[in-house]
């Protein structure tokens, strides 16, 4: 069993900047691949980020290319998403979650969820 517990969500304005942490208990990271989805109202979950915790290998969406980084941090079993030049479309609740396996962007391979943590961008 792994929980997870986002945080660091939270208002900024229009090209500003959040860092989002994901803090797994229960088992390590070790195995896992840990994803970043991100849902808004009235929209589908929406594949943000991931990172394949034991090759180190990453993968982006589209809407997260060249503005967000996935990050780790071994000994805090922490994985973090930094959002950078924040827009109003990017408002949404985030959420980490992980499974045993490659990346993939497929929601339902994903195992563990956590509760989500609301960012939202003013304009």
């Amino acid at each position: 069993q792994v929980q997870l517990v986002e945080s660091g969500g939270g208002v900024v304005q229009t090209g500003g900047s959040l860092r989002l942490s994901c803090a797994a208990s229960g088992r390590t990271f070790s195995r896992y691949t840990v994803a970043w989805f991100r849902q808004a109202p009235g929209k589908e979950r929406e594949f943000v980020a991931a990172r394949s915790w034991s090759e180190g290998s990453t993968s982006y969406g589209d809407s997260a290319k060249g503005r967000f980084t996935i990050s780790r941090d071994n000994a805090k079993n922490t994985v973090y998403l930094q959002m950078n030049d924040l827009k109003p479309e990017d408002t949404a609740v985030y959420y980490c979650a992980v499974r045993l396996g490659p990346i993939t962007v497929v929601t339902t391979r994903y195992n563990y969820w956590g509760q989500g943590t609301q960012v939202t961008v003013s304009s």
